[in-house]
């Protein structure tokens, strides 16, 4: 899964085509599964983003911004978890809703 935001830089606009995007993989079995991926969230959602994931016992690798600038401010939260499939991505999901 994959979703893509916007923000704009001086006078250009990129988009979830350009990396600015929140995304999910999956591997392993239904049973153990394993999900790595990167949430683009706007500051003001990073907290309750991060509450949702570490609830469902997603770690959380890296709190990062891959641009300067921009507008509105962009945070990346790179995550990663094990588990059952169903679990990570219903929490997954909850984090998602958190953000616009």
């Amino acid at each position: 899964m994959c979703f893509g935001r916007s923000v704009k830089m001086g006078d250009v606009i990129l988009g979830g085509d350009m990396g600015v995007n929140t995304w999910a993989a999956f591997a392993g079995t239904n049973e153990n599964a394993i999900i790595d991926g990167d949430f683009a969230v706007l500051e003001n959602e990073l907290q309750s983003v991060l509450k949702a994931l570490r609830k469902g016992d997603i770690n959380i690798v890296a709190i990062h911004q891959h641009m300067t600038l921009e507008h509105p401010r962009m945070i990346f939260l790179h995550y990663w978890g094990r588990g059952n499939a169903k679990n990570l991505a219903n929490t997954v999901k909850e984090a998602l809703k958190l953000t616009k």
